[in-house]
């Protein structure tokens, strides 16, 4: 299995890259893997039923976002770590800065586990979830395909 791109040209006029190429990933409609499907999947590779699993899970994102809005990060190991991050807007002063006013929304910021690689004589990060992933060029393009360029698989 491997991820898939499309290669995109840039088309921006005031773009210093204007005609250049760039790959991004693409998901069709099947390329999601839900709940249901994780549940099945460890249901089949463990002991437990799938029932089992399903409230293990709903359990275990019910304590990270209890651990999150505690004001804690949520690290997993061989995962990542959870935390909040905030939207505000500017206040002149510290004694003017409100919550209520100044604070604008929340989101979850998600770091994936990195690990150093050195091989190779060089030094570059390697997030260990997608440590090996394999690339594939999708196969059908909205316009031309790139001259020169077809189905490619290539490491990541």
């Amino acid at each position: 299995m491997a991820v898939k791109y499309r290669l995109f040209q840039d088309n921006r006029k005031d773009s210093v890259h204007n005609g250049q190429w760039y790959a991004r990933t693409v998901y069709g409609n099947g390329d999601v893997m839900e709940t249901d499907d994780l549940c099945e999947l460890i249901q089949n590779a463990t002991t437990l039923h799938k029932a089992d699993v399903r409230a293990c899970v709903e359990a275990f994102l019910d304590f990270i976002r209890r651990g999150l809005l505690d004001g804690k990060r949520v690290k997993l190991d061989r995962f990542g770590t959870f935390k909040v991050g905030i939207h505000t807007s500017p206040a002149n002063s510290v004694k003017k800065f409100n919550v209520a006013e100044n604070i604008k929304g929340a989101h979850v910021i998600f770091s994936p586990m990195a690990h150093v690689d050195r091989s190779g004589g060089s030094t570059r990060i390697v997030k260990s979830l997608i440590s090996g992933v394999k690339f594939r060029e999708q196969n059908f393009y909205d316009v031309n395909p790139p001259k020169g360029k077809g189905s490619n698989e290539n490491n990541g």
